[in-house]
């Protein structure tokens, strides 16, 4: 059973007139389309609002107060286990240095991972961490 095209009430879409220049049109569309996703993306993943970072601020400060008070009781441990109070209040703040650091890079990640986790900007922070962690533990022996 076949419809008859006169039987048929509903919306009928119309030939196009000539299929060369529709398919250019429809192809130069597309190709619009998608260049304005990959720019608004892009624009979205690197875009750091500064309250994005103002609060990131905040919360390191903060942490930096606590990392403070774990330097000072870390340091007062080891002079109850006998170590030279100069040596102890070398290997605090090296521990202080290790926080600060670990917890820089945690809330740059978090803030704007797309533009902070970049090599150049997490290499040396971890570095630097890292050569703390050793430089506490090594500075904290008696």
């Amino acid at each position: 059973m076949a419809q008859d095209p006169k039987d048929s009430a509903g919306f009928t879409i119309p030939a196009p007139a000539d299929s060369a220049a529709s398919a250019s049109v429809s192809a130069s569309a597309t190709s619009v389309s998608a260049a304005t996703e990959t720019t608004a993306l892009t624009t979205i993943s690197a875009d750091t609002s500064s309250r994005d970072l103002l609060i990131g601020g905040g919360i390191l400060l903060v942490l930096f107060i606590a990392f403070f008070f774990a330097k000072n009781a870390y340091a007062n441990t080891l002079v109850v286990k006998r170590v030279p109070p100069n040596k102890a209040n070398a290997a605090g703040w090296w521990l202080f240095i290790f926080l600060a650091g670990l917890s820089t890079g945690v809330v740059l990640a978090a803030v704007n991972a797309a533009k902070f986790m970049a090599p150049l900007i997490m290499g040396p922070i971890a570095v630097v961490s890292l050569l703390a962690l050793v430089l506490s533990f090594t500075a904290g022996r008696k």
